[in-house]
């Protein structure tokens, strides 16, 4: 029989980053590299997005987000607007009564703390990563996945890697990190497993093809071991075929 694969509390940082690009290498020749950026929005406009999208399936909060543009035209008008008619253009994200005050209280305090500027966040483009990550999550409701999505997704495209559940549960049944290591703390400790030098194609690259793997594969109930590309390397999948076989 052969053995399992040693699990992420027995590599070494080295040897983690080994399987982090060896993993890179295998998912992109299964789902394709360059992956296209899928959205061109503003920073500010992706932080929006960004937002309301927690805990809330794609389409629901693309439709959301649409309506609240046709809606209000301006961020200006949404933060001026009574709350409750931003409840009802972001209705079809979940729990619309708590995101629309908090959106408003988000474009309220980027307005103060732009100081009567131009409040597009463009700027974040001059900051080192960490300096605009840090800038983005003072704003409340702003953790590291959606400071990461702001500088990647917008037309920033800034190297910082979000980490989003599917993401997350892939690298941890690999063993890039560790079993109890939650959904914030993956995200240094998988951006310190890429190397400095890469842009943000290659950045994004890695969490779309983690994110593909986890949506198309590595399901969360029973994950398709017998046909992943990354079987012969991960604990996970290992020990599910050599119990008992794995469903493709």
């Amino acid at each position: 029989m052969k053995s399992s694969p040693a699990s992420a509390t027995d590599l070494a940082p080295a040897e983690r980053q080994e399987l982090a690009l060896w993993a890179h290498a295998k998912l992109c020749a299964e789902y394709g590299c360059p992956v296209a950026f899928f959205a061109t929005k503003d920073p500010l406009s992706e932080l929006i997005s960004s937002l309301l999208s927690h805990r809330t399936r794609n389409q629901d909060s693309h439709r959301a987000y649409q309506q609240l543009r046709a809606r209000f035209p301006t961020w200006d008008e949404v933060r001026d607007a009574p709350t409750t008619e931003v409840e009802a253009a972001i209705s079809p994200c979940t729990w619309p009564e708590q995101k629309a005050p908090r959106l408003q209280q988000i474009l309220r305090e980027v307005g103060q703390r732009c100081e009567g500027g131009p409040c597009d966040l463009a700027f974040l483009a001059d900051l080192p990563i960490p300096e605009a990550r840090a800038w983005l999550e003072q704003l409340p409701g702003v953790g590291p996945k959606t400071s990461a999505a702001v500088l990647l997704f917008s037309t920033l495209r800034r190297p910082a890697m979000p980490v989003d559940s599917h993401h997350h549960r892939v690298a941890q049944r690999l063993g890039l990190i560790g079993p109890k290591v939650g959904e914030a703390a993956a995200h240094k400790q998988l951006a310190a497993l890429l190397p400095p030098d890469w842009d943000a194609q290659q950045v994004y690259d890695h969490h779309e093809i983690l994110m593909f793997h986890g949506q198309k594969c590595c399901y969360f109930h029973t994950p398709a071991c017998g046909r992943c590309t990354l079987l012969e390397r991960c604990p996970f999948g290992q020990t599910r075929v050599h119990v008992g076989g794995a469903q493709a």
